[in-house]
């Protein structure tokens, strides 16, 4: 088990800077998702922590011991790969005991011991005598992880190790990582990914990266229900909350939301509203709901309707922004393209951002 801290760390190649002074504490047997978009640098700074690119600025800390310096066996880590990385000419079994074996510290019963059991957590008992070749995508990922538990690293770091595989085996490996961190609940878990599914299912907390630096770190009910700006707000979730531009008052014990052309919405009083200040209101498709009565918050023209079965996504012209908003409705509704529709929002589900998009929280 062990901590990790990152002090003002900074990563450059060259003339170019991709990791601006990133301050963060990860706590023993923590699952922590790193998420962000492509090229944000969430992979540069797990390759940071495994010691595979050099910090350029800042400092590393592993189990409350400075690790710039160190190298990858050093640091107690161990790392799962999104292209498996196995040895297509050796068996289950050898690509599993090949990192111990070069542990002169772990004997050959101990050896045998670890691989044991790390093949009856992961159910690949029956594979150990077979080549890469013969197993599956999802099967594969499975050795992969397997070779570093029986490494017992204090850190396991995920590289994306999801996104070679299809639909259904990433949801049922997704399952079994959930399920080997409750197993290694005394191991620290740091997990790169693009995908905002992975990251609400399987973490403690999330780092949400943008542009090298950090936008927020949290719990995922926490990222869904208070964005801190409207980068993570747009981020977490899907479909991405809908941004509209408003005017943001305040109205006694409330604040008042006037979007052009809307009757103004009222909802709970922030912290800090400036008179007649602008900004933006946020609302989640899921908050949004049909008018019985015709009336609501929202009038427009349904553009698109997406049926995905349990649920169905409307894309509606309300005549504000250059996008529709969208809401997330029963399946079973009947609407169709080109229908007049209102929607209502839930009130204590809308979202306030000043003008420079920073989150104006509730009191």
């Amino acid at each position: 088990m062990a901590s990790v801290k990152l002090t003002k760390v900074e990563k450059a190649f060259g003339a170019v800077k991709v990791l601006h002074g990133i301050d963060l504490q990860i706590e023993e047997g923590e699952f922590i998702v790193f998420v962000g978009p492509s090229g944000c640098g969430k992979s540069t700074l797990l390759r940071l922590i495994a010691g595979l690119e050099d910090i350029t600025g800042g400092t590393l800390e592993i189990d409350g011991r400075t690790v710039n310096d160190k190298s990858p066996k050093e640091r107690g880590i161990a790392m799962v790969f999104q292209s498996y990385a196995l040895y297509p000419h050796m068996t289950v079994y050898e690509n599993m005991a090949f990192g111990l074996k070069l542990d002169k510290g772990t004997g050959k019963d101990e050896r045998e011991a670890r691989i044991r059991e790390a093949a009856r957590i992961l159910q690949i008992e029956d594979y150990l005598d077979r080549l890469p070749k013969a197993l599956s995508g999802g099967q594969r990922q499975r050795v992969a992880i397997g070779r570093a538990i029986t490494r017992k690293p204090k850190v396991f770091l995920f590289d994306e190790p999801l996104s070679n595989l299809d639909a259904a085996l990433r949801v049922q490996t997704r399952i079994e990582i959930a399920g080997l961190h409750e197993k290694m609940s005394d191991t620290t878990m740091i997990y790169v990914t693009h995908d905002q599914v992975e990251a609400m299912t399987l973490a403690d907390r999330i780092v949400v990266l943008n542009k090298g630096r950090v936008e927020q770190v949290g719990s995922p009910i926490d990222l869904y229900e208070r964005p801190d700006n409207l980068f993570v707000a747009r981020f977490i979730g899907s479909p991405a909350m809908n941004i509209l531009p408003a005017r943001i008052e305040p109205d006694g014990e409330r604040a008042s939301a006037r979007v052009e052309g809307l009757a103004p919405l009222t909802l709970a009083a922030p912290r800090r509203v400036a008179a007649g200040g602008t900004g933006y209101l946020g609302v989640r498709p899921e908050d949004l709901s049909l008018s019985q009565d015709g009336t609501g918050d929202f009038r427009g023209k349904v553009s698109l309707v997406e049926r995905l079965g349990e649920v169905t996504l409307l894309y509606v012209d309300i005549g504000v922004g250059e996008e529709p908003l969208v809401a997330k409705i029963p399946g079973s509704v009947p609407v169709r393209r080109d229908d007049e529709i209102a929607l209502t929002a839930r009130r204590e589900a809308l979202h306030l951002f000043d003008a420079q998009g920073d989150a104006v929280h509730p009191a």
